[in-house]
């Protein structure tokens, strides 16, 4: 196994994941196999109860595993098998060494950060070994934060154990444009080389990212005072779209200058034909198409991270430009829901939890249901969607969530009874993927083309199965159930496109597959509002 680590400095969201991410994607085109790793120096042991305003969105895979963001990018770019071990936060790290503590493990030994915090780290690094050509190691924050300091010191100890031969080190930083200058500066880059370098690290490879083209003389002056060859110095330049990044990188030269290093290239050839594929699909597009988005936290974009990239990988497979309006939920019934939905196509409600912006959310989807535009609910957008027919359609007065409302007359939606004496934020929640099976004649079943499926799921509450009959009678189909024979979708039949999904299907949409209901939804709304796009917001 070899090993790639990639740090980040200056700012944060500079793009490390997605750097990290697209040299998985290089590697896999050489016929590597790949693993990644994101390491959080936050105390937190999970990201599952961090608000999505301060860490964007929770990104669940298949084992049930609550992870950063920056996994959807691995996802997404690579076939990497990911789980538990390839999300680790500086929580999971002390929860495990107060733990052994606790059973005497350290035999009387003093706990300390060196060498007992980042032996743990490293076994973690490692842990691992036998499944694939290299792993990729991502390191959250920047350098020269206090808490990342125990996971810098881990990495310097791993590449003296390892050999300089087996592990490669690349660092994102920042070129600044100084408009009033004219000029890109080097600066920001060569301190934050050298608060690397005082760790005793020194990167081989140096991201840089900027959004003006880097001339010859910058990048000497950056090998200079880098102390990095010419050929590390990687040039990351701003682009359209992030499925451009891999053949950027292949045009910098990254992917040979990895596969030399690690000597493993010979009999190799990068075979990039899946990433010119959908470039050359983003660039035939010749439709609009319009999707509001009505969610609690739509001013911040990584907090349905995964939805929008979804919708992205359909567009770019239904020929279609993608416009996407950010409706916060919270200002829907302080307007008029003609004025705001306009030139839309479709509406989405993306999962979420708590009750602010539920009649918001309400309001949508029933104007969805009754001007005939299609729709799409995510998790909390079935159950709402529940909600709303329960109360506009059947005539079930106070119908609600018992999330919302305990006490409600119908609940239409509520906590299974083996869940409720659960004391643990995580322990209430269906988790990971689970088996489905979709009943034939449904949107569903087309979509998917088949019967059976598995999604990933992340929610407390379930559609209430004593109400299912009413549903079904008054136009409502029940269209999918999991294993266990708890409801999985619902639809209108007598809709253009309404269906509503209790699971999460955007954390496996990729840009070459995109997930068939976020295809068929983006073709259903690009045919509905193809002549009247609204604009982006």
């Amino acid at each position: 196994m070899r090993y790639i680590f990639i740090s980040g400095g200056v700012v944060s969201s500079l793009g490390k994941g997605l750097t990290a991410a697209c040299i998985g994607a290089l590697l896999e085109a050489w016929g590597l196999r790949v693993l990644l790793k994101k390491f959080d120096p936050y105390l937190n042991v999970d990201p599952g109860t961090m608000s999505p305003f301060q860490h964007g969105e929770v990104y669940v895979l298949p084992d049930g595993s609550e992870t950063d963001l920056d996994l959807g990018h691995y996802e997404r770019f690579t076939d990497a098998k990911l789980d538990c071990s390839c999300s680790v936060s500086s929580g999971k790290i002390y929860e495990a060494i107060i733990r052994a503590e606790r059973r005497g493990d350290y035999l009387g030994e003093t706990v300390q950060v060196i060498p007992h915090v980042t032996d743990e780290i490293k076994k973690h690094m490692a842990s691992d070994e036998d499944s694939g050509d290299v792993t990729i190691v991502e390191l959250g924050g920047t350098v020269g934060d206090i808490e990342g300091m125990p996971y810098l010191e881990a990495i310097r100890q791993f590449i003296l154990e390892r050999g300089h031969g087996n592990v490669l080190h690349g660092h994102v930083a920042l070129l600044p444009f100084l408009r009033v200058a004219d000029e890109i500066k080097t600066k920001p880059a060569q301190q934050s080389v050298a608060l690397l370098r005082g760790m005793g690290i020194q990167p081989h490879m140096l991201f840089c990212r900027t959004e003006k083209p880097i001339g010859e003389d910058i990048r000497k002056k950056l090998c200079l005072f880098c102390n990095v060859p010419p050929e590390g110095v990687i040039q990351e330049l701003d682009v359209q779209s992030i499925y451009e990044v891999p053949a950027m990188l292949h045009r910098e030269g990254v992917d040979s200058f990895i596969v030399n290093h690690f000597s493993i290239g010979s009999g190799r050839r990068c075979d990039l034909s899946l990433w010119e594929e959908i470039s050359a699909m983003a660039q035939r597009r010749d439709r609009h198409v319009s999707i509001a988005i009505v969610g609690k936290y739509v001013d911040l974009k990584d907090a349905y991270k995964s939805v929008y990239e979804a919708l992205e990988h359909s567009a770019i497979a239904n020929g279609c430009h993608l416009h996407i309006g950010r409706i916060d939920a919270d200002s829907i019934l302080d307007g008029n829901l003609d004025d705001i939905f306009s030139g839309f196509g479709g509406i989405l409600i993306p999962g979420g939890f708590g009750c602010r912006g539920i009649e918001g959310k309400l309001a949508a989807i029933a104007h969805s249901r009754k001007k005939r535009i299609p729709f799409f609910g995510i998790c909390l957008g079935m159950q709402l969607a529940a909600i709303d027919f329960a109360r506009n359609v059947i005539g079930l007065a106070g119908a609600n969530s018992t999330e919302f409302d305990p006490h409600t007359p119908h609940p239409v939606v509520s906590m299974m009874d083996d869940q409720r004496d659960i004391a643990t934020c995580g322990g209430t929640m269906r988790l990971g993927a689970y088996g489905c099976s979709a009943f034939e004649g449904t949107k569903l079943h087309r979509a998917y083309g088949a019967k059976s499926f598995r999604e990933r799921h992340r929610h407390r509450y379930e559609f209430n199965g004593a109400y299912g009959g009413q549903f079904e009678k008054s136009g409502m189909i029940l269209s999918a159930v999991c294993d266990g024979g708890l409801v999985e979708a619902l639809e209108i039949a007598d809709h253009p496109w309404f269906v509503a999904v209790q699971y999460h299907p955007e954390f496996q949409s990729k840009p070459l597959r995109p997930h068939p209901l976020f295809r068929d939804f983006i073709g259903a709304a690009a045919e509905i509002g193809k002549n009247n796009a609204a604009p982006d917001s």
